[in-house]
């Protein structure tokens, strides 16, 4: 299960980045090509979140699926399935333009009321 190195992954950099606040929400885009299966990566946030500034933070997932470029006829389009082939000419010489990151796009933080009066 890869969902667990990726949630730990997140966990660093969102409570990193969130400083002394309390993280309330993370917003990740995942490629198609990462094969996340969503509710694993939720429990394994879960779990890694456990006694860090961002457990009990909602985990949002967004897919954004896999695009690619016939390199016959330069045609971009969204890919569904194996083998990839392009849609307008069935050609199978494509490159991968997006489908394979994984980005922390943003995080909500509530920052502690004594640490916003100082």
């Amino acid at each position: 299960m890869h969902e667990l190195a990726l949630a730990e992954s997140i966990v660093r950099i969102v409570t990193e980045h969130a400083g002394r606040g309390r993280v309330t929400k993370v917003n990740v885009q995942v490629g198609r090509l990462r094969q996340v299966v969503p509710a694993s990566l939720h429990f394994a946030f879960e779990v890694a979140a456990h006694g860090t500034s961002a457990e009990g933070a909602t985990l949002e997932i967004e897919d954004t699926g896999l695009t690619i470029l016939c390199v016959e006829c330069e045609t971009e389009s969204s890919a569904y399935d194996f083998p990839l082939r392009c849609w307008f000419c069935q050609s199978r010489a494509v490159e991968i333009v997006a489908g394979d990151e994984l980005l922390v796009e943003s995080i909500e933080v509530e920052e502690d009321a004594c640490i916003a009066r100082m």
